[in-house]
């Protein structure tokens, strides 16, 4: 059986962690300087419950609350991976707004997001709660993690996550109900 082909865009506020997150989980690698990211993608093969996939990760480049919300992040795309940094406040209002502006580009209720508080390695400058970030994430209601792409914690789980969440979002469109399990073997 031939791999599913899954594209996921990666947004958020800049300087949270977009690329070093994406790099973490397709390079295996941190990556410390901090370059803006105008837009990357990266692909990579990943087996979650016996099924191959090809993912497409699409990084994208900072947004903030006043840029407009590129059509391409809302065609083609299976799933979001939306991040802030436990350390900025500001990151998260963004995110936010990023979130009602991909329900109004996509037109869907009901978009498989996982909604990630990156830097958990910066407790000690932590200003947003854990329990804020899963409070925002049940409002919308999606799946609530906490990472740090420098430890490489919790970075694999972000990906089986949003897979399992688009399998479910798949699987509803089609009558069936997704089994609700992550785990992802990277190949």
């Amino acid at each position: 059986m031939p791999p599913k082909q899954r594209r996921i865009a990666i947004l958020g506020f800049r300087s949270v962690g977009k690329s070093s997150l994406t790099i973490q989980f397709v390079e295996g690698h941190f990556v410390d300087s901090y370059e803006p990211t105008i837009e990357n993608t990266f692909t990579k093969n990943t087996k979650l419950r016996g099924q191959e996939y090809q993912l497409t990760l699409v990084d994208t480049a900072g947004q903030d609350e006043y840029s407009i919300f590129p059509t391409q992040y809302s065609m083609d795309i299976h799933g979001y991976v939306l991040v802030y940094s436990i350390v900025d406040p500001r990151s998260l209002e963004v995110i936010q707004v990023i979130y009602d502006k991909l329900l109004d580009m996509t037109g869907k209720v009901n978009v498989p997001i996982v909604l990630v508080g990156n830097k958990r390695d910066l407790q000690g400058e932590r200003k947003i709660s854990q329990e804020q970030g899963k409070k925002l994430a049940d409002s919308w209601k999606a799946v609530f993690l906490e990472a740090s792409a420098k430890n490489n914690d919790s970075v694999i789980d972000i990906f089986s996550t949003i897979l399992t969440q688009i399998e479910k979002a798949d699987n509803s469109n089609n009558g069936q109900a997704g089994d609700g399990k992550g785990g992802c073997v990277v190949t």
